[in-house]
């Protein structure tokens, strides 16, 4: 599997007078796009999707009986309800632990890319067009804060420090802050160094020491002032990184993407070390797409092929699983008896502690 090629647009140039990116041709995953040409990880069993025009683009999601088993993205936690999103503009929020979904109001058809909440009714979420749509009743409803369609690129991640302070990253190395909750957004990509404009994929929290941003090409970025200024990483792999993850010990970054790259660093990026992933028929090759830190301290990162890595050394080592039915995961959450929540092909699947189906 090669690293996908993309074409940009060169800066000073206008958008109109150069080929339209190949991303809008098809929808990308969440946390798993390289972009233009990106399915090589989740995107190969989406249904080719063109983009839709200003002009005839649906202003509400279809509500559909089936959302639950269509392609979702991202999941989060908003308090004790878990909220999902992806393709069509779905939001789906479960208020008994994944047993059952309702659909949510969303004024989009779009994909939708990740999902992020700061408590229980505050939340947002990124997609298609540079999308960012925000909730402040647990993700019941949701209105429009962001959207910019001469992007030609989606947002493919989202981070809040607080009610207020948040990032957004994606497509051409786009990272957009708000000091406001969303109600203004600024472009602040000119502070880090990617005159390249590789896509950045992910972007967390490191505990006691920042941010890490982390995209195309096995670019790694960080700030230990909360966006204000970024410095570049050298970082340990040249193919793309789709999942950026701190764990509960200081300092501790991992990072992961293709053909089964997971790599751990316990100084915030200045050394890297790659953690062996080894399942029953040896080495993962599978692209490994999002991860999260349970309640318990646990780490859990899923992706293709059914794949679920979990971690109860923070990071340090990692159990592999590939699910029987070797449907892609794009995203990870729990219940609070500690079943994971997976999404991704096939929509919503209530799994045991280690990612089977339960018997």
């Amino acid at each position: 599997m090669r690293e996908p090629i993309s074409r940009r647009t060169q800066r000073g140039v206008s958008a109109a007078l150069l080929p339209k990116p190949a991303l809008r041709a098809r929808s990308p995953l969440a946390k798993a796009i390289s972009l233009l040409g990106a399915f090589s990880l989740l995107g190969l069993f989406a249904t080719p999707v063109l983009a839709e025009s200003a002009a005839s683009a649906p202003t509400t999601a279809l509500v559909m009986p089936k959302a639950a088993h269509s392609l979702l993205l991202a999941i989060a936690q908003a308090g004790n309800r878990l909220v999902a999103v992806g393709d069509r503009g779905h939001v789906l929020y479960s208020d008994d632990q994944g047993v059952s979904w309702t659909q949510a109001k969303v004024p989009t058809r779009q994909m939708l890319t990740s999902v992020f909440f700061v408590n229980d009714k505050k939340g947002w979420v990124t997609g298609h067009d540079s999308l960012i749509l925000a909730t402040v009743d647990g993700g019941e409803t949701w209105t429009e804060q962001f959207i910019d369609l001469e992007r030609e690129a989606p947002l493919l991640d989202i981070w809040f420090k607080n009610a207020q302070h948040g990032f957004a990253v994606g497509g051409y190395g786009a990272i957009l802050e708000t000091t406001d909750g969303g109600a203004h957004w600024e472009d602040i990509s000119d502070r880090l160094d990617n005159e390249d404009q590789r896509h950045l994929n992910s972007i967390t929290e490191i505990k006691d020491s920042g941010l890490f941003a982390v995209g195309e090409m096995g670019s790694m970025f960080r700030s230990a002032d909360w966006g204000q200024t970024w410095e570049t990483v050298k970082g340990p792999y040249e193919g793309s990184l789709f999942g950026v993850s701190g764990t509960t010990e200081s300092a501790s970054v991992l990072a992961y993407g293709l053909r089964g790259h997971l790599f751990r660093s316990p100084d915030f990026g200045k050394s890297w070390q790659e953690i062996s992933l080894k399942g029953t028929n040896g080495a993962l090759e599978f692209g490994l797409a999002d991860g999260v830190v349970l309640k318990d301290g646990s780490v859990v990162v899923v992706g293709h092929g059914g794949s679920v890595l979990k971690s109860t050394d923070k990071g340090h080592s990692f159990s592999v699983l590939n699910r029987a039915d070797r449907l892609s995961l794009s995203g990870v959450s729990a219940d609070d008896k500690g079943n994971l929540i997976l999404v991704g092909q096939g929509g919503v699947h209530v799994a045991t502690s280690t990612g089977a189906a339960p018997q």
